[in-house]
């Protein structure tokens, strides 16, 4: 039997006080909200708030749990969070070619990835939290 590889991913769709959303512009996706890799013995919170500072320069303190995007077929769950922004200048990384906050609407046209921005909006939505999306990328709807 084969030993199971699972990747576990924590990202934060983050507000500042103006109830802007923090983007990134990755090299590969475009813009998109930060997060990566759970880190071995790492909490998600705790890797949901490095992730940010790391790829973003803002400090953040999560606020809300939101729910989980299962790519079952690569065996990747990513778990999503509701964050604000308390720190830190909005710094480019080797992982961000750009950085910023927008207005709600405009970011959500900004992100060209459909599950990213599916993300966003369920996030935003709290009458939809805790969700459980699980997809299968190679399966015809």
């Amino acid at each position: 039997m084969a030993v199971p590889k699972h990747i576990i991913s924590a990202a934060t769709i983050v507000l500042n006080d103006k109830n802007e959303i923090l983007l990134i512009k990755g090299p590969r996706r475009g813009w998109e909200m930060p997060g990566g890799q759970v880190e071995e013995g790492e909490s998600l919170k705790d890797a949901a708030i490095r992730e940010t500072k790391e790829e973003s320069g803002i400090d953040i303190e999560i606020t809300k749990f939101c729910g989980v995007f299962q790519n079952v077929e690569r065996s990747i769950c990513n778990t999503l969070f509701l964050g604000k922004a308390i720190g830190g200048v909005p710094t480019t990384s080797s992982e961000s070619l750009e950085v910023g906050f927008f207005p709600i609407e405009e970011a959500l046209e900004m992100v060209t990835f459909k599950n990213f921005r599916d993300r966003i909006e369920l996030c935003l939505d709290e009458a939809s939290q805790p969700f459980l999306v699980e997809f299968y990328p190679t399966k015809i709807s």
